[in-house]
């Protein structure tokens, strides 16, 4: 069980990094803060965007803020989410870490992977 924030974060920054090389780009690499984007020209509700976000994690004052934005778009993606990840779901798609075991990060990159899925299908990415 990890505890400590820089650890925390590390780990989650680790499951993000290869999605950085099938699509997405990151803005911000830095000791507290990863982020993923994809900067394809697409219509989204009909507004056109040159970039969707995808994901991020960053250390917050009081938690690990792992952001992501698939369930935002889609909110029936919820239902992938395991029963410890869904309870740490703090607004629409922040989740709030203060404790990551191994079977929360499997269900992180479970819904990395579901994400990468949709953004994929819906040629976001």
């Amino acid at each position: 069980m990890k505890t400590d924030f820089v650890e925390i974060f590390q780990t989650i920054r680790a499951s993000l990094q290869p999605y950085a090389t099938v699509g997405f780009s990151n803005r911000v690499n830095s000791e507290t803060s990863f982020d993923l984007w994809s900067d394809k020209n697409v219509v989204i509700e009909g507004k056109q965007r040159n970039e969707v976000f995808f994901a991020s994690v960053i250390i917050q004052k009081g938690h690990v803020g792992f952001y992501y934005m698939p369930v935002y778009t889609e909110p029936d993606m919820k239902k992938i989410f395991g029963p410890d990840l869904l309870k740490l779901l703090n607004g629409k798609s922040c989740f709030h870490i203060n404790k990551l075991d191994d079977a929360l990060m499997l269900q992180i990159e479970e819904a990395l992977a579901a994400g990468f899925k949709l953004y994929k299908e819906k040629g976001w990415v």
